[in-house]
């Protein structure tokens, strides 16, 4: 009796030391760790960049473009052909030339013709020229232009146009021709008729430099003629007919 009553002490003994926490050998209490997350890398989007400083290029030397009718002078001679008194006039029953109001008309009548006129004077050598060329009918490979440095014995360069916008030089020596520039296509030439085309020669020695309506269209290096007249032409290549006003004959010296 007295054995289970001092058990029963003891056991009433521990529940009171275990309810008022004596006696217990705590255990280790976790210590809480506050977590920082590490900072997401997301890029920045700077949508207005800053410009790099700029650097200059070197400026490149540009050579200017040489002014092919430089040393243009005072005017020699201009004939507004009011008379062709200078002139050869002609009529056969291929075509012909006639003086018309302030203009030398060349009018082929069908078939393949070549005429010319070549006016008397003055004899060139150094010199620039322009002249108004005017086709009323003309197509395909019908021609028309210039004729220069026209000698006594019939020797002559002859600067033509096509009526399908090309150009050339052709060089006629005791009826022999050749082209120390044949024909080329040009833009500055309008096509058929009617139309209207400036032309142009600067004659220096033996270089010659052509134009059509104040473009450049080649240059012809030949010592073959020295001087002569001008004449104008025109020719038909086919049946059809062909007429071109010429006007406004215009002679330069060379140089101030």
């Amino acid at each position: 009796m007295k054995v289970a009553s001092l058990l029963l002490l003891l056991v009433i003994t521990s529940a009171c030391t275990i309810a008022s926490g004596e006696g217990i050998i705590p255990t280790d209490t976790p210590v809480p760790v506050t977590f920082t997350p590490e900072p997401t890398t997301t890029p920045t989007i700077v949508w207005f960049p800053p410009t790099a400083t700029f650097t200059p290029y070197p400026t490149p030397v540009i050579t200017p473009t040489p002014d092919l009718l430089d040393g243009i002078g005072r005017i020699l001679l201009e004939d507004d052909f009011s008379t062709a008194e200078m002139w050869s006039l002609t009529s056969n029953p291929e075509g012909g030339i006639a003086l018309s109001k302030n203009e030398l008309t060349i009018a082929i009548k069908g078939g393949k013709a070549y005429f010319f006129s070549v006016r008397e004077e003055p004899v060139l050598s150094d010199f620039y020229a322009e002249i108004i060329a005017s086709p009323n009918l003309c197509k395909g490979s019908d021609e028309y232009g210039l004729l220069l440095r026209v000698s006594e014995s019939g020797d002559y360069y002859r600067f033509s146009l096509s009526c399908d916008s090309q150009v050339r030089l052709d060089r006629i020596i005791g009826s022999a021709a050749s082209s120390p520039q044949p024909w080329v296509l040009s833009g500055d030439v309008p096509p058929g008729a009617p139309s209207i085309s400036r032309l142009g020669v600067r004659a220096q020695g033996s270089e010659m430099r052509f134009f059509v309506n104040g473009q450049h269209q080649f240059t012809v290096v030949d010592p073959m003629l020295a001087n002569g007249r001008l004449g104008i032409f025109a020719r038909s290549t086919g049946a059809n007919a062909v007429t071109i006003n010429f006007s406004d004959l215009v002679i330069r010296a060379l140089g101030k």
